[in-house]
């Protein structure tokens, strides 16, 4: 039986205030970016005394090609900075499609082509 959430699902997004660290990166960097930046982000809010409210995230800016411009890190309880290597963002609420991926990085490009697909035959477009 398949896991009712790794299957993409609608839903609606309330605005969350996000401490991230973001790149433009190789794909095949993915893996030690995203252990940078956790820990980068994770002593920027420990510096700030903010919390994390909420699990780790990864936000993509465009389709990925051979690089991809990629922001890591958490929610947060309050606006994080350090000279422009941690910043807060907003994310905007709203409606999305939403899957989650449980495995290694090898396998995300797998849950991305099915979130795609799932998209194609809804009839959605990615935004933004």
């Amino acid at each position: 039986m398949t896991d009712p959430s790794t299957e993409p699902q609608i839903v609606e997004l309330t605005p969350a205030r996000v401490a991230v660290h973001r790149e433009k990166v190789p794909m095949t960097g993915l893996p030690q970016f995203f252990d940078r930046s956790f820990h980068a982000v994770d002593d920027a809010m420990r510096n700030a005394g903010a919390s994390v409210v909420g699990p780790p995230l990864g936000l993509y800016y465009g389709m990925p090609t051979d690089t991809v411009d990629v922001a890591a890190g958490f929610p947060t309880d309050r606006d994080v900075s350090v000279d422009g290597e941690v910043t807060t963002e907003t994310l905007p609420g709203g409606r999305a499609a939403q899957i989650l991926h449980i495995g290694s990085y090898d396998a995300m490009e797998q849950t991305y082509g099915r979130l795609m697909q799932w998209m194609q035959a809804q009839n959605l477009r990615p935004a933004g």
